[in-house]
């Protein structure tokens, strides 16, 4: 069996369409339904289904995904063991947030390449939750991602990036003297309750009784930042890496309480065969953010 036909059909399902998945893979649709069709021809079983334009599995389909995603593990990891031990090679799957996609994760990628050309990389962006799951999994070897608020699994390993303190987000025109009274009085852009940081959120306002008038809640918090330049409302955010919009007009208010950090750093499995590229990527992260450092200065801050 060929392998490049499992991985069209893993793609295929995963990205829930034919046209998405030869994107991925870079040949044309009809290659990775062609692929799709001899893998079913082989094993005998109509394995997807198409409504639309979208894919999804048949029931023979759906027994056979998950041993279709450990057998291209197990490939990917042989691939590994063959690789020249005096020079870093292979893939590395990395994940990451939306956030880390477009801060420290380039940065840290375009010198481990100039330093290792004979490496791979397969990106991959997503939520945290999802991007935990698939380290745990061994369907990536690591993400940057925020920690979640559980204790990790024994197989997985982390180290800690940053530490982001909830912050009241607002226009720079906007005058604060009581933080606490803002929130209470202008509308409202909430942070998704469904991630850490939105839940660290709503648990100081819970906490310290504030009730806002929230107007809409919202899952990027670039989105939030570009919706407070407008002047749309306040939000209560984690101080992220802002480094997209740093010509918006914000201001960023510390809380008079102490309360729960988001933290942000890197997840990686212990069993990865490709422990060594995970460790070169951790390596250059640590130079590039001990060359970057620097204090934060106190009270307001705009970006």
């Amino acid at each position: 069996m060929d392998s490049r036909y499992l991985q069209s059909f893993v793609y295929v399902v995963e990205l829930g369409s034919i046209a998405e998945a030869a994107r991925r893979l870079d040949l044309t649709p009809a290659a990775v339904a062609q692929r799709v069709k001899m893998l079913e021809e082989e094993l005998g079983a109509k394995l997807v289904r198409r409504s639309g334009r979208t894919v999804g599995t048949t029931e023979a389909g759906e027994r056979i995904l998950e041993r279709a995603r450990a057998v291209l593990h197990d490939i990917r990891d042989l691939r590994s063991d063959l690789n020249d031990a005096a020079e870093l090679a292979g893939e590395l799957r990395l994940g990451g947030t939306p956030t880390m996609m477009t801060s420290l994760i380039p940065d840290v990628l375009s010198e481990l390449l100039a330093r290792h050309p004979q490496m791979d990389i397969y990106l991959e962006p997503g939520t945290s939750a999802d991007l935990y799951r698939k380290v745990v999994s061994g369907d990536l070897d690591a993400a940057m991602l925020v920690q979640p608020l559980f204790d990790l699994p024994k197989s997985c390993d982390w180290h800690t990036f940053r530490e982001e303190p909830l912050v009241l987000l607002a226009p720079a025109s906007l005058e604060v003297r009581d933080v606490h009274e803002v929130l209470r009085r202008e509308p409202f852009l909430r942070y998704d309750r469904n991630v850490v940081g939105g839940q660290l959120a709503d648990g100081y306002l819970r906490q310290h009784g504030i009730k806002p008038h929230q107007r809409c809640e919202l899952d990027g918090l670039d989105a939030i930042a570009v919706m407070v330049d407008r002047g749309l409302g306040v939000s209560l955010v984690p101080d992220w890496q802002m480094t997209r919009f740093a010509g918006l007009s914000l201001a960023k208010w510390p809380l008079p309480h102490a309360f729960p950090k988001r933290v942000v750093g890197l997840l990686w499995n212990r069993s990865s065969a490709r422990m060594r590229l995970v460790q070169a990527f951790l390596k250059s992260a640590l130079e590039l953010e001990s060359r970057s450092a620097s204090g934060k200065p106190a009270g307001r801050r705009k970006s």
